[in-house]
């Protein structure tokens, strides 16, 4: 069977959809999106790209297109939520893509994904197509959607987020796991001039603050992760008060005040994962990123991750040849270890970042001023030094070094 002949639905037309589609379509395969909005957009404001992911949105020739919308910070500084002492200051800009041979390139969510849909012929995106069931045999899927509309493909691609339709159809119903609520907003860069243009994460009891700049340093976005015990609304994104907001960082750091004092509007998100699962696959079916293994964004990756797995799914299928049930089972074998080692890792990040005032958080900033957590260039080699077009299935792949 000639890739030509090789049919792709991809169910979700989301940064990772848009990626698989872009780099199948470069290797020749048939793809069709299908994507339950009207619109093809990008709810959300900022969005981290480390140099893993950035690396691939290069190779798939991008990278010219994303130059001129990504912002590259200087450095990455993470400081004490009350008095500001720095924690960790890690470069980024010329340095961390003399490390690991690509940038690390800050977007505004929707200018990433438009750049990506760009890429993708309009006739090949099929929009207001929500998927709620689909069949497959042994010679290959039929998905049904809200429509009416019934595509046949040799291949499903469920990249339709962590609320996947695909995934709850494989696995029935599950309830994502709640992490925190958030702040989220974007302020004009001329109104806050007086902030250093690196990025900030503040690091304080039960939540912290995190501030950069996107849309080539137009704009700066903010982000304040806030503990509570659960998520009460049906929604998982809704206008927010400011009021709150401030109440929420009332007595931290006066950079932190001075950012809030300029936000206009914002809105309150779940931050919301679920644990990670032993199979992705089903015969002619499998997920990719959020869908699968949806994470919490303290270690800046779930869109990195999708990325990845857009790329690691057009290896397995060129090397696997006719075997596309191979190929599929391949693409997990060695994506799932890694992405499962990230879940994880956000999620101790969560309790780190959030540590009450007292042992455990001396502790942690001791370990962070010698360079021992996330940051350091020697702690992030696993995560950025990965090149997700070269499969390797072997368990030492996936390993953090050290553990």
């Amino acid at each position: 069977m000639a890739k030509k002949d090789v049919r792709i639905a991809i169910v979700g037309g989301g940064i990772g959809g848009l990626t698989a589609a872009v780099s199948l379509l470069q290797a020749g395969f048939d793809v069709q999106v299908y994507e339950q909005s009207r619109l093809l957009s990008e709810v959300g404001a900022g969005i981290n790209i480390g140099p893993n992911a950035a690396r691939l949105l290069i190779q798939l020739g991008l990278g010219e297109e994303c130059a001129k919308v990504a912002y590259r910070s200087p450095f990455f500084h993470q400081r004490r939520w009350d008095d500001g002492r720095t924690l960790t200051k890690t470069p980024l800009g010329e340095a961390i893509a003399k490390e690991f041979g690509a940038p690390h390139m800050i977007f505004h969510r929707g200018e990433l994904h438009a750049l990506l849909a760009k890429a993708v012929p309009t006739e090949r995106v099929h929009l207001a197509h929500r998927c709620i069931n689909f069949e497959q045999n042994a010679d290959g899927v039929t998905a049904t959607f809200e429509n009416g509309v019934k595509a046949s493909a040799d291949i499903m691609i469920g990249a339709d987020g962590i609320f996947s339709t695909v995934r709850r159809i494989l696995l029935g119903p599950e309830r994502p796991r709640f992490a925190c609520r958030a702040y989220r907003g974007l302020i004009p860069a001329e109104r806050v001039s007086d902030i250093p243009r690196e990025s900030t994460a503040w690091l304080g009891p039960g939540r912290h603050f995190v501030h950069y700049f996107v849309s080539s340093g137009r704009m700066l976005n903010f982000v304040g992760h806030v503990e509570q015990e659960d998520w009460i609304s049906e929604s998982w994104t809704e206008p927010g008060s400011v009021d709150d907001l401030r109440a929420a960082y009332a007595g931290w750091h006066p950079q932190v005040q001075r950012i809030i004092d300029e936000v206009d509007e914002t809105f309150i998100w779940a931050v919301l994962d679920r644990p990670p699962i032993v199979r992705w696959t089903y015969g002619r079916v499998t997920m990719m990123g959020d869908a699968c293994h949806p994470m919490i964004p303290f270690m800046g990756q779930g869109g990195a991750q999708a990325i990845e797995d857009a790329v690691a799914i057009t290896g397995c299928l060129l090397k696997c040849g006719e075997d596309i049930e191979g190929a599929l089972k391949l693409y997990e074998t060695i994506r799932r270890p890694r992405t499962t080692q990230i879940q994880n890792g956000s999620w101790e990040n969560k309790t780190r970042f959030h540590l009450p005032d007292g042992p455990g958080q001396e502790a942690r900033d001791a370990a962070m001023a010698k360079g021992q957590t996330d940051w350091a260039y020697r702690a992030v080699a696993w995560v950025y030094a990965h090149d997700a077009s070269i499969l390797d299935a072997s368990p030492e792949a996936a390993k953090i070094p050290g553990h």
